[in-house]
């Protein structure tokens, strides 16, 4: 079976390999990514790269929700994302109810971002230029 805990474990290694960090730099870098990464996920909706997981109409993430988590606390970009989508799927629903909550939507994915914003400024004033370059090439800072 997939164990997330050995694929991060192998995926974080693998990071640091390719950033030249030594192991005490890994131990300030990586909380750092760690965050960037979460803010990252959030601002899609929670959903990470991958999207949507639920058919069409269907719950985010089908089974066990975002994330493939039974319980998982949904972020406010997905509970906003969700809140919209349910109402969407109201016929009746009234334009007031759609605007409101679509407001609710935008308003969430720009504070997101300015999460992910803040997260990347900050790893950035830790790492080298090199370093820099990597972690643009992987996604993690624009």
């Amino acid at each position: 079976g997939f164990d997330p805990a050995q694929w991060r474990e192998r995926m974080n290694k693998m990071m640091q390999e390719q950033l030249g960090a030594t192991d005490d730099e890994w131990k300030v870098l990586s909380p750092k990514i760690e965050k960037v990464q979460t803010a990252q996920r959030e601002s899609f909706g929670g959903f990470g790269m991958f999207g949507r997981r639920g058919g069409p109409g269907g719950p985010p993430g089908g089974p066990g929700g975002p994330g493939g988590a039974g319980n998982q606390q949904l972020s406010k970009v997905a509970q906003a994302q969700t809140d919209l989508r349910t109402l969407l799927e109201k016929k009746d629903a009234g334009a007031q109810e759609i605007s409101s909550k679509l407001t609710a939507y935008r308003e969430a994915r720009e504070k997101s971002r300015a999460e992910v914003q803040a997260a990347q400024k900050s790893l950035k004033e830790l790492v080298t230029q090199r370093q820099e370059a990597v972690l643009v090439l992987m996604g993690v800072l624009e």
